[in-house]
Parts: structure tokens; sequence; C-alpha cells
């Protein structure tokens, strides 16, 4: 990890001028700029060739720079207590006065908020004071990035810094939940599960229908997704295929790789962007038509790892 104080400078003065900086987080590298300035976060869009309606996630030191811009009620104020730093995004009220760019929310009236649980990025938002807006650091729709070569290889020059913070530890995106008052909302299942938060509030949480309307990031029925052609809960691959196993799912091939060996939900959640990333070169390399994905246990990052697959299988829009 390259923690050097000219990094951190130097991406500080990069942010403060407008400009775009990968930056490392415990989940993925986040393309971030000032989350206040209208023409950075409109070269977030650019680059990333995101569509304008999908709103993005400020990212803050913690609860006393959020209050600056978003609403806290007692069960937020709770939710961040406890999961703060981390991977938790919650989608809360706008202040009037809140001095957001009105691009990352997408014209609506809430913001998606957290605090990363990563040295470099509380470095650098607490060098600027205020927040980043920092979507995943990759083309819009495709494999989200776990290392600093993955936003190279997807973003190329679009970006004016990568801060290397070497691989993200948790893998998959930042659980999302809206808090409007008492009542929450899961909108994205991610690297904190469901379970952990209702264990928390003591309490069963509503999970938004797959066609909600697009709330917060992650939401597109199309995301996540590589090059070649994704098939679902498959245990033999065909010929033609690269293959991406789980548990005891797994097959001796140089097109194959395995999530974890063991079964251990929290490894293959780690490891699960950077398997796709380098089975997509396979099936690339190699003519082949697809990648077969082994089935994963719909239980505890399971919930999360198979939703970024189903979405990654999903047919492909124009545009996104």
């Amino acid at each position: 990890m390259n923690e050097n104080a000219p990094d951190i400078g130097k991406a500080t003065e990069i942010i403060r001028n407008g400009g775009l900086v990968a930056m490392p987080t415990e989940t993925v590298y986040g393309l971030a700029a000032d989350a206040c300035n209208d023409r950075a976060v409109a070269r977030i869009f650019e680059a990333k060739g995101r569509p304008q309606f999908n709103p993005l996630i400020i990212h803050v030191t913690g609860v006393d720079m959020a209050r600056r811009y978003v609403a806290f009620s007692p069960l937020a104020e709770k939710l961040a207590d406890h999961f703060w730093p981390g991977a938790l995004t919650l989608v809360l009220a706008r202040r009037e006065d809140s001095a957001i760019s009105r691009l990352v929310s997408a014209g609506l009236e809430t913001i998606a908020v957290r605090a990363p649980n990563h040295q470099l990025a509380q470095k650098l938002i607490n060098a600027i004071d205020r927040p980043v807006a920092a979507p995943s650091a990759n083309r819009s729709g495709s494999i989200s990035p776990t290392k600093p070569e993955h936003v190279r290889d997807s973003l190329g020059a679009k970006v004016d810094l990568i801060l290397d913070g070497g691989r993200c530890i948790v893998g998959v995106e930042s659980t999302i939940v809206k808090v409007d008052d008492d009542a929450i909302t899961l909108l994205r299942p991610g690297g904190i599960t469901k379970e952990e938060i209702e264990q928390q509030l003591g309490c069963a949480i509503a999970t938004a229908d797959k066609a909600a309307t697009i709330e917060a990031p992650g939401m597109l029925a199309s995301h996540y997704a590589p090059n070649a052609q994704i098939r679902l809960d498959v245990t033999k691959p065909k010929n033609n295929e690269a293959f991406l196993g789980f548990g005891t799912n797994t097959i001796e091939s140089p097109n194959a790789l395995t999530l974890s060996t063991d079964g251990d939900l929290q490894e293959a959640a780690a490891n699960l962007f950077d398997c796709l990333h380098r089975l997509d070169k396979m099936a690339e390399k190699h003519g082949l038509k697809g990648i077969a994905c082994a089935p994963i246990p719909m239980d505890g990052l399971g919930i999360a790892i198979n939703d970024r697959l189903s979405r990654a299988a999903a047919p492909k829009n124009d545009g996104i």
C-alpha cells in the first residue's frame, strides 16, 4: 500500500481543482470528485459513460461531516453509530442548505452517504474537508474494480490519479438502505448483510422490489457485467465456457477459477470481481463464448454475490 504524503497531497490538489482520483475503499475503488462541484461531478458521469438518472454515493469522514448535507433521524443515527466507518450507505433526506451537487442525487431529494473504512480514503476526504462523490472506478455497467490495475484497464487516462491502496478487502460494494424517519428499506445488498442490520435494529427490514424506482446506485437491471456472457447456477460448464467455481463445484481447467474452495462467502465476495476480470480476459484470449458460474448459497454475503451475478447476467442496456 502506498500511503506516502505526496500521493495524498497530489490527490487533494486534483480534487480541489475539479479533477478525478481513483480512491481505494474497503469495498471497491471509487472514482472520486468534489461532491459540491457540478463540473467535477459531471466529469464522473462523462468518464464512466454513466446515465445521469443513476445517483451517486457521497463519501464522508463520519457523521459530523454528513450532518452538513443530510438530515439524520434517530434510526439513521443508530445505524451510523454502529456500522460507520464501514460498508453501509444510508439514503437520507437532503438538507435545504446542502451544498451537494444536484447531479449527485439525480434530481432526488435524498442523498446516499457513507463513511468508508479505509485509511487512504479517510485521509483524502479529511484533507479536502468536504465529501467526495465516488461511484466505482470503471466504465458504467462493467465489472467493478478491486485492484489498481482494474481501474487502469477500464478507465485509462480518464482518471487523473490512482491512489494505490492494494486490493480491496471486502470486494463487493456497500449495502444501501433508505431511512425515512422510522422506516428502513434495503435498496442494494452488499458488504454488510441484511441479517447484521436486522440484528442491530431488533426487527425485520423491507427489501425494495427489483422494479422499484432507482433511488441509489446498483439498482439497474444490467450492471457489473463482463464482456463475456454470464450463465448462472451451473455445475458443469460447456466446452466453450470459462468457469467460476465455488466450494465443491470446481473443475480442473486452465479456464476455471474458484471463489472459495472452502465455501467461505466472505472469501468469495472478496474474490468475486477479480475472478470475473480474469475469466473475462481468458474468454477473450481463448475465444470462449461465456462464463459459467457455480451456484452460490442465498444467505449472508451470498445474497450480495448473487445480486451482482444476476445483474451481470442480465441483458445489457445500450449506453449503460
